[in-house]
């Protein structure tokens, strides 16, 4: 059986005295397309932020491609190959939407060791050909979280972590967010997302890990989880 492209082994964190995530413990197969469910506050946005390298855990330990990460900063794990995006978008604001893929593409490279990736795919893929010139402070939302999305593709990533891109859209509009997923996995890519638009998850992921106030609370594919009792439990109430 292959190696796991990321593992995670009991990982916690604590802010203060509020326990945010608590002994985590799963691994994502290579090109596996895996969704993080849970009600607000489960911790989330927190493992991806943990897994990006944003912050460290208080124990456990990381590994991504066999690699030990539980203390890598988040450019060093980017350019291990670890992309992401985030809920709410973080352009350069005075630079173009292909300036903005440029930064990151060079933020995302391991001297003499990545190939830049061909921008071009990338603004097709994520809907913003047409606005390659225009400056990201002038676009609107929905196009700024498209941009989160192409940053993270431009890092040249094995891995993209995925917060809430759907976010935001009408029901027209999910269809393409789906082409879009299928379409990075198209390109050897693992994915974990969070999302609270259960079309987005139905449909994009293989399985779906569920969060409730930092620990695990149950893990299987969407239709497995969708009717589990205690998710429903634990969104609505008893």
């Amino acid at each position: 059986m292959p190696e796991p492209i990321l593992s995670l082994k009991s990982v916690t964190k604590h802010f203060g005295g509020v326990t945010a995530l608590e002994n985590i413990s799963f691994d994502v197969a290579e090109n596996e397309v895996v969704g993080l469910m849970g009600p607000n506050g489960a911790g989330k946005t927190t493992l991806l932020n943990i897994i990006a390298g944003a912050f460290p855990p208080d124990s456990g330990m990381i590994h991504f491609k066999s690699m030990d990460i539980t203390r890598h900063p988040a450019h060093k794990s980017c350019r291990l190959g670890i992309g992401r995006t985030y809920q709410i978008p973080q352009p350069f604001i005075s630079l173009s939407v292909r300036d903005n893929l440029r930064v990151a593409a060079v933020f995302g490279q391991h001297r003499w060791m990545k190939r830049i990736p061909d921008f071009d795919i990338i603004l097709e893929m994520t809907g913003l050909y047409d606005r390659k010139d225009q400056l990201a402070g002038e676009l609107p939302i929905l196009s700024l979280k498209k941009l989160e999305l192409a940053r993270a593709l431009a890092c040249n990533p094995e891995l993209v972590l995925l917060d809430e891109i759907a976010a935001g859209l009408t029901d027209s509009e999910i269809p393409k967010v789906l082409e879009t997923i299928s379409d990075i996995r198209a390109m050897g890519i693992t994915i974990i997302i969070v999302e609270h638009i259960m079309k987005v998850m139905m449909k994009a992921v293989d399985r779906i890990l569920v969060l409730d106030k930092g620990a695990t609370l149950c893990s299987g594919t969407a239709d497995e989880v969708v009717n589990d009792c205690r998710v429903v439990e634990a969104y609505f109430g008893t």
